[in-house]
């Protein structure tokens, strides 16, 4: 992981801004980085992607293993030479997605077998199948280690078998990561909402190392799982003073502008979320007021622009009359210029988020975005 370095340049409080220096690229910090589930982020083109702000995105091993398969992604190049994006890129492990199927999955101290959802055919994801599939054939910058998501809510019983199954799945990870010089390996922090396996969980992985190399960041799992904002807030809290600052901390899964504000407050430097684009496919429009949905008849003709303070084609340049038609007409361009919207007002916010570190006004920037929401 040579090539890899993680700079802070300001910090208020817990809040901190900084780069992810990367073979590949810079990540500025705090970083969102939008989902490319199937080797796409669902809707946009990888120049909007970039354009819109974004520095690194996320690929799902479990849909690229499936379908067209690791080993032709790795025939054809590469993720990114088969998808054309170019920047830095992170894999996560499989484990959530096979975790979301119950019904198809047997967990083991060996790795998880699982029927594919598309053809029913039998797979058996390993610690070290999953690096694998990241590391060699996909070809990540960061990849993930393979880990159990906690159901929610779950026992203390359960919470800490799964969290410590994690843990022994982490040091194969590290094991069959091996030295990289151009790729880095994080570890997924466990516990559910129970704040001592949460500690224990995050004491042991930095203290887990092979061969004295340790992982390049760590992860925040099991979170935006059912346990709601408050104890997601509480939990960050309770686990963010046992990880190394001199590390990067990504929060799993989350979330919407709310959540990405009250995590930076904490200490957490990246974020992945489904939400922008997800939303934006079904006429949801974020902003830092919340959101609303298109299709509601006050937007049929209304002619300003979604937020013309952001520099973007679908946020500047189309009136929400012609949007709103676009969605109640079932139209694919309504969708696509949503989720261009969202992606970019998530990298907007992002950016506003790090220079308000960076000049000291993060607090009150805070303050008046909570204000906001509630209204």
């Amino acid at each position: 992981m040579a090539d890899f370095a993680f700079d802070i340049h300001a910090t208020e409080g817990a809040a901190r801004t900084g780069v992810l220096k990367t073979s590949r690229g810079d990540i500025r910090t705090p970083a969102f980085m939008p989902v490319g589930t199937a080797g796409t982020v669902k809707a946009l083109y990888m120049d909007q992607v970039r354009d819109a702000g974004s520095d690194i995105i996320l690929g799902n091993t479990y849909h690229l293993m499936l379908r067209p398969g690791a080993d032709r992604v790795a025939k054809l190049g590469g993720l990114h030479s088969f998808s054309g994006w170019r920047g830095p890129m992170l894999t996560d492990s499989g484990g959530f997605q096979v975790w979301s199927l119950s019904k198809l999955r047997k967990m083991s101290e060996k790795g998880v077998e699982f029927q594919s959802h598309l053809d029913g055919s039998k797979h058996m994801l390993s610690p070290e199948r999953s690096i694998e599939i990241q590391a060699k054939l996909l070809g990540a910058d960061i990849c993930m280690q393979l880990d159990e998501c906690t159901n929610f809510p779950a026992t203390r019983d359960e919470a800490a078998g799964s969290m410590e199954l994690s843990l022994r799945w982490g040091k194969r990870s590290l094991t069959a990561f091996g030295e990289r010089d151009l790729q880095s390996l994080f570890a997924i922090i466990q516990g559910s909402t129970f704040s001592d396996l949460r500690q224990v969980s995050a004491q042991a992985s930095v203290d887990t190392k092979v061969n004295g190399i340790g992982y390049g960041g760590y992860a925040i799992g099991g979170l935006a799982v059912g346990e709601g904002h408050d104890a997601m807030v509480e939990t960050l809290e309770n686990v963010m003073p046992y990880l190394p600052a001199t590390r990067p901390r990504y929060l799993m899964g989350v979330g919407k502008p709310i959540d990405l504000v009250e995590s930076v407050a904490r200490g957490v430097d990246m974020f992945d979320c489904v939400v922008p684009t997800r939303s934006g496919r079904h006429g949801q429009v974020w902003s830092d007021f919340g959101s609303y949905n298109i299709k509601r008849a006050e937007f049929s003709e209304n002619l300003d622009p979604l937020d013309p303070s952001i520099n973007c084609p679908a946020s500047r340049d189309y009136s929400k009359a012609y949007l709103h038609h676009l969605i109640r007409s079932g139209e694919l361009l309504g969708g696509m210029l949503l989720s261009w919207h969202n992606i970019a007002y998530f990298q907007n916010l992002m950016s506003r988020i790090r220079h308000a570190i960076r000049e000291g006004d993060f607090d009150k920037f805070a303050c008046d975005f909570r204000r906001n929401w509630q209204k």
